[in-house]
C-alpha cells in the first residue's frame, strides 16, 4: 500500500512539472536571442554581495577577494565543451589540456595579476581511454610548469556527450596593483600586446583541412607554412610576460581585458564598464605578415579577423598619457587608439579616415 502511494506521489509530481514546461513554451525566449552575454546580464543582475571581503562578483574577468594586509585573490571559472569549443578533429589532447590552463590564467592576467592555482573538473565518455586522459593532463602539466601553477584538486564525472572541461583558477595580487575593466578615462591611450587575428586563421586553415579530409581521409593536410597561425588557435599562451614588462616599466593600465571574444567585442566591454566612447584606428592594428596572407588566400579582410576573430588571448588595456612614452619604444605594445567622452561613442576609423560604429560581430554562443 505504502508503495502504491509512493508511485502516486511520484506520477502527481512528473505531472506538475509536465504541466509547468508546457506553460513556459507559452512565453520561451530562445537563448540565441540573447547570446552569452545577454544572458550572463539577465541572469546575475539582481545579484548582490553579501560578504564586504567580496570587493568584485560578476561582471570582470575575475572575481576578486580581500586576503586582508593589501593582498586580494582573484578567482575565475572557464568551462570548454567538446563541438563547441573544441574539435577533437584536429585539436591534440596535450594541446588541449595546456590550452584550458591558458586561457584561464589569461583572465588572472587581464587583471594586472598571477596566477597561482587551479583546479579541473573533468566530464568525459566511455570513448576516451586511459592513456588519452593521460594525453590531455599531461598538457594540464605543461601549462601549469610553464605558468607556475600549483593543480590542487578537481572532480570527474561520466558525460552522455564528449568531452568537458572545467577549469577553475586562483590568482593573487596587491590590493593596489588590480586593474578593473571600469578604470578607463578620456584621454586615455588603447594598448594592445603582441598581434591579433592570427589564432582565428589558424582555425579557417584547420577547418579546410578537415573538410578535405571528410572528402578524401588519403588526403596528408596541407600545413606547411602556418606554424604561427596553428600554435597561435592551439596553443595560446597567457600573456604572464606582459604583467612582467609593465610592473618592470612602472605602468599600471587604467583598466584591461583579455583579446577572447575578438578586439571589437573586448573594446566595447572596456567601454561599457568604464562609460567612455573610444575610437580605434585600422592603420594601427598589430597584424602579422603571416596572418594578412592567409587572410587573403580566404578572401577575408585581415583587419576584420583582428577585430572579430577572438582566441588571441593577447591583453588589451589603457594608460594615462603620462605613461606613453614608456610603451612607444616596447615592442610588445601598439597603442591602437584612445578614449573618448561616452557621448561621442565607439567608433573605427577605417584604412580611407572614415568613422564606423564599432560592433561586436563575433559568434554567439548559443546558435
Amino acid at each position: 500500500m505504502g508503495q502504491q502511494k509512493s508511485l502516486q506521489t511520484e506520477a502527481f509530481f512528473i505531472y506538475c512539472i509536465f504541466v509547468k514546461n508546457q506553460n513556459m513554451t507559452d512565453t520561451r525566449t530562445e537563448l540565441s536571442d540573447l547570446g552569452e552575454f545577454g544572458l550572463i546580464d539577465l541572469l546575475t543582475k539582481d545579484l548582490q554581495t553579501i560578504h564586504p571581503e567580496t570587493l568584485l562578483g560578476v561582471g570582470d574577468d575575475s572575481a576578486v577577494i580581500d586576503c586582508g594586509n593589501g593582498q586580494c585573490q582573484l578567482i575565475s571559472t572557464d568551462l570548454l565543451v567538446e563541438g563547441v569549443h573544441f574539435d577533437l578533429t584536429y585539436m591534440p589532447l596535450k594541446h588541449l589540456g595546456y590550452k584550458a590552463v591558458a586561457v584561464n590564467a589569461s583572465d588572472i592576467c587581464a587583471m594586472n595579476a598571477t596566477p597561482k592555482q587551479i583546479t579541473v573538473g573533468l566530464a568525459v565518455s566511455n570513448r576516451f581511454s586511459v592513456e588519452a586522459l593521460q594525453e590531455l593532463f599531461a598538457g594540464i602539466k605543461a601549462a601549469c610548469a610553464d605558468y607556475n601553477i600549483d593543480l590542487i584538486g578537481g572532480d570527474t564525472s561520466s558525460s552522455q556527450s564528449g568531452l568537458m572541461i572545467s577549469v577553475t583558477v586562483i590568482g593573487a595580487a596587491a590590493k593596489e596593483d588590480i586593474t578593473y575593466r571600469s578604470g578607463a578615462k578620456e584621454y586615455d591611450l588603447l594598448v594592445v600586446s603582441g598581434d591579433l587575428g592570427g589564432a582565428y586563421m589558424g582555425l579557417q586553415v584547420l577547418e579546410r583541412e578537415k573538410e578535405v579530409f571528410k572528402t578524401n581521409p588519403n588526403i596528408q593536410p596541407d600545413l606547411d607554412g602556418h606554424d604561427y597561425i596553428l600554435q597561435k588557435q592551439l596553443k595560446p599562451q597567457a600573456r604572464l610576460d606582459v604583467i612582467k614588462y609593465l610592473k618592470d616599466l612602472g605602468v599600471k593600465p587604467t583598466s584591461m581585458i583579455d583579446v577572447s571574444d575578438g578586439l571589437a567585442s573586448e573594446v566595447l566591454h572596456l567601454c561599457k564598464a568604464s562609460q567612455v566612447g573610444c575610437h580605434v584606428y585600422d592603420e594601427k592594428l598589430p597584424i602579422d605578415a603571416k596572418t594578412s596572407m592567409v587572410a587573403l588566400d580566404f578572401n577575408l579582410d585581415p583587419s576584420m579577423c583582428a577585430l572579430n576573430g577572438g582566441e588571441d588571448y593577447e591583453l588589451l588595456f589603457t594608460i594615462a598619457q603620462k605613461d606613453v612614452e614608456l610603451i612607444q619604444s616596447n615592442p610588445n605594445f601598439t597603442i591602437i587608439g584612445h578614449i573618448t567622452n561616452e557621448a561621442d561613442g565607439v567608433y573605427y576609423i577605417d584604412k580611407v579616415g572614415s568613422a564606423l560604429t564599432l560592433r561586436a560581430q563575433g559568434w554567439k554562443q548559443f546558435e
